[in-house]
């Protein structure tokens, strides 16, 4: 294998651009991995498409007071900007660095990453590679409840502020493009943080019986006695469980559809934001992920209802191709192209943004 790129290719100018470098630095089963998403794939491309079909309303001779910016305010913490970078397993597997390199790529830039439960190095080391930099915890609720509560403790000694809950994988569907090109992992790249987890007996009913202990609304009542930190789930793609959610008492949400990795041809998720924005009528914040590229994307999906975006492949690609200053760059180029979008459609900052932006 190719060493790691040290220094930002001279030929990026866009997210985009690091796919095809990233591409020439994986292997085929990791790209497969990374890189593609569920059955024939419908949803992944949809996620993309949808942004394309939305249109800008251009203005003109608009005033901007000194204070321009795009600082937004998600859960009492002042981010630099409303873009976050999304839990994504096995960094270890795109860049030998891992998700440690994210980590300070995402202190450097002042972005809350959230590490997953199923990344390739360990909750207290991805931390102190961040030196006190906020960012959340993406917990997946394990059959073993009594492991998940320890997964919640560590996060919470290592010093996570939130936890983000994904809801919408308690099976996966048939991600047919790793499984025609392999799966096999290299020696060294695992879920280190799920070492000594019992995973459940195999049984009878839905997919082995792995439906019968996946995660209920019950459980979201247990982890918030369990815990003080906020709590979002992922997944939600749906105004009636969006309105159960917040009902609930959780602290937030998260529209995504897995990046189009477990359900086939369900929607994008920016079509579906402004239904559930609706339904949570700003009694927290609604954040989304799936097919943002451009800082457009993020603006699009701000007008729509977004207190924020999360950011997956593209920063995963960024990271393969030139580690740490490859993951801090794409973070800077989003930001820049947000704050051009905002000048050019007379916002002078993101609580500014409104459905007037967008065109017909």
């Amino acid at each position: 294998m190719l060493p790691p790129l040290q220094r930002i290719p001279a030929t990026v100018a866009a997210l985009a651009d690091y796919e095809p470098l990233a591409r020439e630095r994986m292997s085929p089963e990791a790209w497969a991995y990374f890189a593609g998403g569920v059955a024939d794939e419908v949803t992944l491309r949809d996620n993309r498409v949808a942004f394309d079909r939305i249109k800008l309303r251009g203005r003109v001779l608009a005033e901007f007071p000194a204070g321009g910016h795009t600082r937004v305010e998600v859960l009492g913490r002042t981010w630099a900007h409303p873009v976050a970078l999304a839990p994504v397993a096995l960094q270890t597997w795109a860049h030998a660095d891992g998700e440690r390199a994210t980590m300070a790529a995402a202190a450097a830039t002042g972005t809350t990453m959230v590490v997953s439960t199923q990344a390739g190095q360990s909750i207290e080391d991805i931390a102190k590679a961040g030196e006190g930099a906020p960012w959340w915890f993406q917990l997946y609720i394990q059959p073993d409840r009594a492991f998940t509560e320890s997964l919640v403790r560590r996060a919470e000694a290592a010093g996570a502020e939130a936890l983000v809950v994904t809801v919408d994988a308690p099976v996966n569907g048939p991600r047919n493009r790793e499984q025609r090109t392999g799966t096999q992992r290299p020696p060294g790249v695992e879920m280190v943080n799920l070492r000594g987890c019992r995973a459940p007996e195999p049984g009878s009913g839905l997919c082995g019986g792995l439906a019968g202990v996946a995660a209920t609304w019950s459980d979201i009542g247990w982890l918030k006695s369990l815990t003080k930190l906020p709590i979002l789930l992922k997944g939600i793609m749906d105004p009636a469980d969006a309105a159960r959610a917040v009902d609930a008492g959780v602290d937030g949400l998260i529209v995504s559809n897995h990046g189009g990795r477990t359900l086939d041809t369900l929607p994008a998720t920016i079509d579906v934001l402004p239904a559930v924005a609706a339904a949570v009528a700003g009694r927290v914040p609604v954040l989304m992920d799936g097919g943002v590229r451009r800082g457009t994307d993020v603006l699009k999906a701000l007008a729509l209802g977004a207190t924020a975006v999360l950011v997956g492949r593209p920063y995963v690609f960024a990271l393969a191709a030139a580690g740490a200053p490859g993951v801090a760059y794409a973070v800077r180029i989003l930001q820049a192209e947000l704050g051009m979008a905002m000048t050019l459609t007379g916002c002078a900052t993101p609580a500014q943004v409104r459905g007037s932006v967008l065109g017909q």
